[in-house]
């Protein structure tokens, strides 16, 4: 009985505590930006992740196994993976803003997991056999933070494709301007819209320059953070692998979840090779466009495929694990 108090005491103050990082990101980023409140939200996602963590040891601790036995859990841990990553882009710059981009989710993954499932899927459950496995915690915990790595990476190369699809109207619009002065058109204007229309051309050009400096931002970062879930998604895969030739005797069996994971880790790849791809011109705008589409394979392969319940790995479909 005390832990399952303690595991609602910890849930309920990360959930609150990142309610609260949130509305700080906004405020900052769209009111007005105060050094002390930043900083009070950077702590705010430790004491999140160090609740998260209380949480999945009290709950191992309880339950005897590591604690992926059904969907709660797992939408737990990969709450607590995306606030490791936040924590990796914290630690890396922390003086930039991609957290407002990577933080909603984990309150949308611990939100969906504590409101949105049944209160019977928040007990722990029994382990199938199948799942009784020293490769549940290697395999498992490899996926989700793979899983977690990047949907992070992917979401900063949308806000990339987003930024540089406004960059290129801005620029449209300066670019029309600079021909009125070529033209002789500015002659016939007078001193005061003379200096209105120098001053909007200053500030597209600086616009123009922050919105360069933050594509180049979200495309490191982006590349970088992808490449950590990869690694991550290609020791999940291996390990799972490894695990199916014990319980089912072959290392692969085209099951739906196999296959989506392996056109995952395709896309993924495809991703990096355009990194380093000398032909290709614009490369942070062509894998960005790329990782996108891994976006939304990673929920497919993710949750897509436990919502129909087929396959080898039908038992993790919301009763028991979903890796």
């Amino acid at each position: 009985m005390i832990f399952v108090t303690l595991e609602h005491i910890l849930t309920h103050i990360s959930f609150s505590i990142i309610l609260i990082v949130i509305i700080i990101y906004l405020m900052n980023f769209l009111v007005y930006e105060i050094e002390g409140l930043r900083n009070s939200s950077e702590k705010g996602m430790i004491a999140t992740f160090l609740s998260m963590t209380g949480f999945l040891v009290i709950r191992w601790i309880s339950s005897g196994h590591f604690p992926l036995s059904n969907l709660y859990e797992s939408l737990i841990f990969l709450s607590w993976s995306f606030s490791i990553t936040y924590m990796i882009l914290y630690f890396g710059n922390p003086k930039n803003y991609l957290n407002a981009i990577t933080a909603p989710s984990v309150i949308f993954t611990q939100g969906f997991a504590t409101s949105g499932l049944s209160t019977e899927m928040h007990q722990p459950a029994i382990l199938v056999p199948a799942l009784k496995s020293q490769w549940l915690m290697m395999h498992v915990s490899m996926m989700l933070l793979s899983y977690a790595a990047l949907l992070c990476g992917s979401l900063l190369s949308v806000a990339l494709i987003v930024i540089t699809f406004q960059k290129k109207i801005s620029f449209l619009n300066l670019k029309k301007k600079s021909k009125s002065f070529l033209f002789g058109e500015m002659e016939y204007l007078s001193e005061k819209e003379k200096g209105s229309v120098f001053q909007n051309t200053y500030s597209l050009s600086f616009q123009n320059f922050y919105k360069y400096q933050l594509i180049q931002h979200l495309d490191y970062w982006s590349h970088r953070v992808i490449n950590l879930g990869f690694t991550f998604l290609t020791i999940g895969i291996l390990s799972g692998a490894v695990w199916a030739n014990e319980a089912w005797g072959s290392y692969w069996n085209w099951d739906p979840k196999e296959t989506w994971a392996f056109i995952t880790w395709t896309i993924f790849a495809i991703y990096l090779h355009t990194r380093t791809n000398p032909k290709l011109k614009d490369k942070g705008t062509n894998s960005a466009f790329v990782a996108s589409i891994g976006f939304l394979l990673i929920w497919i392969c993710y949750f897509g495929i436990n919502l129909l319940g087929i396959g080898f790995h039908s038992y993790g479909s919301f009763q028991l694990i979903s890796n």
